[in-house]
Formats: C-alpha cells, sequence, structure tokens
C-alpha cells in the first residue's frame, strides 16, 4: 500500500508543480476562441507560438485557408494577403507531441508547415475533423514527419464551425480556399 501511496503523492506533487496550462485568446470576427497549450508535450513549439502572440504578430491577421471537413488555417497573412514576416522555423516536434497523446483531433491546434517537416514559423491550425492522416508515422519523408499539435480549443469551438462554414472562392491559384469575406484575427493574446 506505501509504494502506491509514494506514486500517487509523486503524481500529485508533479501535477501542482506544473502549473496552469497558458491559454491563448483569439477574438475573430465571427467570435472568441480560447485555445490551452501543451507545453510539456511540445515545448519548442509553444514557446514560439507564444513569442508571436506577445509580439502581436497574430493581430490583424486571417483565416486564409478554410476548408470545410479538414481543418481553418491562419496566422500568416493579413487581409490583402499580404504576408507577415517571421522568425526563423522551428524544428518538428509531432513526434513528441504524439507521444504524450497529441493527435490532430477535432478541436486541437497544430503548426502548418510546407513540405519540408522543419518548415513551421508563425501559421496554424485548429482540426475540425479528426485528421490522423496529419499526425506523425515516421522520421522517413515529408509525408510521415506529420503537423505537431501543441494544443487545444476549450472555449469556441461554435466559432470555429461559423470559420469552416464561411463561403470560399477560388480567386487566387496560391490561395484556393480563401474566404469571400475575411475572417479577421483581430486580437490574439494570452489569459493564462
Amino acid at each position: 500500500m506505501r509504494p502506491l501511496l509514494a506514486v500517487l503523492l509523486s503524481l500529485a506533487a508533479a501535477a501542482l508543480s506544473a502549473g496552469p496550462k497558458p491559454q491563448v485568446k483569439l477574438t475573430t470576427s465571427l467570435g472568441v476562441i480560447v485555445m490551452e497549450l501543451e507545453p510539456q508535450a511540445a515545448p519548442r513549439t509553444v514557446e514560439n507560438f507564444l513569442k508571436y502572440v506577445k509580439k502581436g504578430q497574430y493581430n490583424g491577421t486571417i483565416f486564409h485557408r478554410v476548408i470545410p471537413g479538414f481543418m481553418i488555417q491562419g496566422g500568416g497573412y493579413v487581409d490583402y494577403l499580404g504576408k507577415k514576416r517571421t522568425d526563423a522555423s522551428i524544428p518538428n516536434e509531432a513526434d513528441r507531441a504524439l507521444a504524450a497523446g497529441l493527435k490532430n483531433k477535432r478541436g486541437t491546434v497544430a503548426m502548418a508547415r510546407t513540405p519540408d517537416p522543419h518548415s513551421a514559423a508563425a501559421e496554424f491550425f485548429i482540426n475540425t475533423v479528426e485528421n490522423r492522416s496529419l499526425d506523425f508515422k515516421s522520421k522517413a519523408n515529408d509525408k510521415t514527419w506529420g503537423y505537431c499539435v501543441f494544443g487545444r480549443v476549450v472555449k469556441g469551438m461554435d466559432v470555429v464551425d461559423r470559420i469552416q462554414a464561411v463561403k470560399t472562392s477560388y480567386k487566387r491559384s496560391d490561395f484556393p480556399n480563401l474566404p469571400v469575406k475575411p475572417v479577421l484575427i483581430k486580437e490574439a493574446v494570452q489569459i493564462q
């Protein structure tokens, strides 16, 4: 009985020392989304995201890629499709996040990237369905590396669903899923 008690006390102490997880509030033109981040599962990714939040990188950006039944992506462009400057890209922590139980499920937040697995900078996406094909499988190539999940929506999935439902247009070949009326991220702030 004593070993079990020691383990339980150890787990309780670890949970208390970890403290509350950081939360970020996105105020969008369609409502508020609150995301809780997972620094223990994806430490460099969370640190990178919070750095951009603190410097106001996401304020005034849009959700430029909206695909119903898949995801909504934003954080990289302003409403006239000018690309925002970013710092250097970060290493992909999809393997570490998956080992901690984070998968590309409905409501999770992950880093967007190019075919280069280690090209994520500021853009992120929110999964609107379970997207198992985006989870880490191996380090063999760009298709198996996956996309790093680093948080989840804890408030505002109704807003995510409203964004997912907006009308999109194929105005430009480089923006095939662009909302006809811009969906703006007015402000992103850390609230916890």
